[in-house]
């Protein structure tokens, strides 16, 4: 029994040695500079290949990038094909998506986050509320692609069918729609601003959750109502954040195909919208289209066109950067 008992004890000190020299200062350091050298290499792999991916996108579309491609219409010979459809109808649909989504998002957060309810029903509201609005972050897009052409598109038929629609607002203006709103830049809008909403939402909420209550409580002692606190105080302090939240919701509508294919139906248009109404196509839909045609030709003017997107995407968050910084102050 007493030969047992030394010989756990001798087991446990020596487990308890191996312990303390796992936890020495030394082994604790090498096991740092271990995982920061796996993380290190992890980052430049994942840059080595997109990198790669870039330049041989580059190298293959180089031979069309010109001043013709950018302002060239569509053209079923590959020398000819232009993208300045594409480019116009991206402008159009994302100015919708922009003007509606984002108000309309950071409105929501500042009522959900700002205006919390008092009373038990409505706080219970409040929380299926804004489970939705996380579980909705997460749908594919090509289910609000369904359910933009619907709701936009056919309006469920309420007023008639989309060959033959019922009513139509604002003639001869750029404003023109139809009702039901058809395959036009107006239903393509809507539904990439149902694709944004919730990451504008979510976003808009970190912003104004990072916001001390401080500053709230210094507006309110001062005499300023819950409105003039949020409105003076919480909301400037939270729109670099906010405006982050919407780099990479606009970033997110510039290259989604999906739901504006299911709402367009239509990748080859050779003019650019004149009206909410009219009909469009995008970038990403004037990109798949080049892509699936067994042409190699066309396959070379599918590269320029994502040469040209992914430029346009650098701009668009580079403007949105530079409004951020602008926009960014200290929190005191």
């Amino acid at each position: 029994m007493t030969v047992s008992l030394t010989r756990v004890e001798g087991a446990h000190e020596r487990r308890l040695d191996e312990i303390g020299a796992s936890r020495r200062p030394g082994s604790r350091q090498r096991t740092d500079r271990r995982f920061a050298a796996v993380c290190v290499l992890g980052a430049v792999l994942s840059l080595a290949l997109l990198a790669v991916l870039l330049a041989a996108i580059g190298v293959l579309g180089a031979p069309h990038l010109d001043a013709d491609f950018l302002a060239a219409w569509p053209s079923r010979r590959p020398s000819d094909a232009g993208f300045r459809a594409a480019i116009g109808g991206s402008l159009w649909v994302c100015g919708v998506c922009a003007a509606i989504g984002l108000p309309l998002g950071v409105g929501t957060a500042i009522l959900l986050e700002e205006f919390r309810p008092r009373t038990r029903l409505l706080r219970r509201l409040h929380g299926i509320v804004q489970l939705n609005i996380a579980n909705l972050a997460g749908v594919p897009s090509i289910v609000y692609g369904i359910i933009g052409l619907s709701a936009f598109a056919q309006m469920w038929g309420l007023f008639g069918s989309v060959l033959d629609p019922a009513v139509v607002l604002f003639e001869g203006t750029w404003l023109q729609v139809t009702l039901p709103l058809g395959r036009s830049v107006l239903a393509g809008g809507l539904t990439l601003m149902l694709v944004v909403l919730p990451i504008v939402i979510i976003a808009s909420q970190e912003a104004l959750r990072a916001v001390p209550d401080s500053l709230r409580e210094s507006a309110l002692a001062l005499g300023g109502t819950e409105w003039q606190a949020v409105q003076k105080v919480a909301l400037p302090a939270a729109l670099p954040g906010i405006l982050t939240g919407a780099i990479l919701a606009m970033s997110r509508a510039i290259g989604e195909a999906a739901p504006i294919l299911v709402i367009s139906g239509v990748v080859y248009i050779t003019w650019t919208p004149a009206h909410l109404g009219d009909s469009f196509t995008v970038m990403p839909l004037a990109i798949y289209d080049w892509a699936q045609r067994p042409q190699e030709e066309f396959h070379r003017v599918a590269a320029a066109g994502i040469v040209v997107l992914l430029a346009v995407l650098l701009t668009v968050n580079a403007i949105a950067i530079a409004l951020r910084q602008k926009f960014q102050r200290p929190l005191s």
